[in-house]
């Protein structure tokens, strides 16, 4: 007795059986490759139901020589930035039939470059990284020829293609934004040593600039330097700045994790916020919408950051992807700038 095969094993020959046609037959109809007649078409669909045929895409890909597979290197899984952000890159991904693998570098450069070197090559048909510690001198030594698109400030100039915001206009509009409550003695929180830090020097440049719009001097005791961007670091930083014998009344975060630290001192050390002081921060993590008060932030457009990685990394891999110098970007690669706004929330509103 012959056994009935249904279920996800099925396979293009149980479906031609099932339906009493060629497995050719099924196959255009699975792919929309050639006409079928209605009434053959009728039977393959009702056939694949039946069965709940599912095409294997695995076997699908290495016949076309790739996997189907692409990673997305990030500093940290635990940044809630990042989090929100892999997330989005994977439904992308997902919409064209690939599978993400993530990789966590902590933003070291050992790290990074392990990734850069391609250990993973004959997994991956492409990689999206945002390099944290690698600069233009190791991307241009990169001899892996996975195709490769990078996130945040772009370090190389050079054929590799890149994604950011402008962050140096997007920190002079949340500064402008606290000069215009009326607050002439503003802080900044999430400048770096670090001259590789390439998004904090863009975003310390923007916060100056609309110092220096405003006619309002600099003072560097206002911006202490941080270690890295998280909430313990904002919270160290907001009791340096309250120590200052003229303590800042706005403070500008580089990140909502430094802005939720700073929050926390300014609300132990009795301060209103955004009475005595207001703040803002960079990101739009959800956390920023349901803490007391609400944040004003810096939202970057994720959705588009991650969808234009995927669709560069998508060009690369089908061979279309070696740009001129489109939105800026340097002769190989191409620069796509994603928008920005600024969300004034209860941090800053009604200051």
């Amino acid at each position: 007795m012959p056994v009935e095969v249904i279920g996800v094993g099925a396979s293009l020959k149980d479906v031609a059986a099932r339906a009493g046609v060629s497995v050719k037959t099924v196959s255009n109809v699975v792919n929309g490759r050639a006409r079928v007649a209605p009434h053959t078409r009728e039977k393959v669909e009702r056939a694949l139901a039946e069965l709940a045929y599912r095409p294997n895409l695995s076997a699908r890909h290495l016949r076309r020589g790739r996997t189907g597979v692409i990673a997305l290197a990030l500093p940290g899984l635990d940044a809630p930035y990042s989090a929100e952000l892999a997330r989005l890159v994977i439904g992308a991904a997902a919409e064209r039939g690939w599978a993400v693998l993530i990789e966590q570098t902590d933003g070291l450069a050992d790290r990074e470059l392990r990734v850069l070197q391609g250990l993973r090559e004959r997994l991956v048909d492409g990689l999206v990284l945002s390099p944290v510690s690698v600069g233009r001198e190791e991307l241009a030594a990169r001899t892996d020829g996975t195709p490769l698109v990078l996130l945040g400030e772009r370090v190389l100039d050079g054929p590799v293609h890149h994604v950011d915001i402008d962050n140096r206009r997007a920190a002079r509009e949340a500064t402008e934004h606290l000069i215009s409550l009326g607050r002439t003695r503003v802080g900044v929180i999430g400048a770096r040593d670090d001259p590789r830090a390439g998004t904090a020097r863009l975003r310390l440049a923007g916060y100056r600039q609309a110092l220096e719009a405003a006619g309002l001097p600099r003072d560097e005791r206002l911006a202490p330097p941080v270690r890295s961007c998280r909430r313990a670091d904002g919270a160290e930083a907001m009791r340096r700045l309250l120590e200052l014998d003229e303590p800042p009344r706005a403070v500008l975060c580089f990140d909502d994790l430094l802005a939720l630290g700073a929050l926390r001192v300014l609300l132990s050390a009795g301060l209103r916020v955004p009475e005595d002081v207001a703040l803002a921060g960079f990101g739009d993590i959800e956390d920023g919408r349901y803490s007391t008060p609400t944040l004003t932030t810096v939202s970057p457009d994720k959705d588009r950051i991650a969808r234009a990685a995927v669709e560069l990394l998508a060009a690369c891999i089908g061979g279309t992807g070696r740009a001129g110098r489109e939105d800026g970007g340097a002769a190989g690669g191409r620069d796509v700038e994603a928008g920005h706004r600024l969300v004034v929330r209860e941090s800053t509103a009604g200051a």
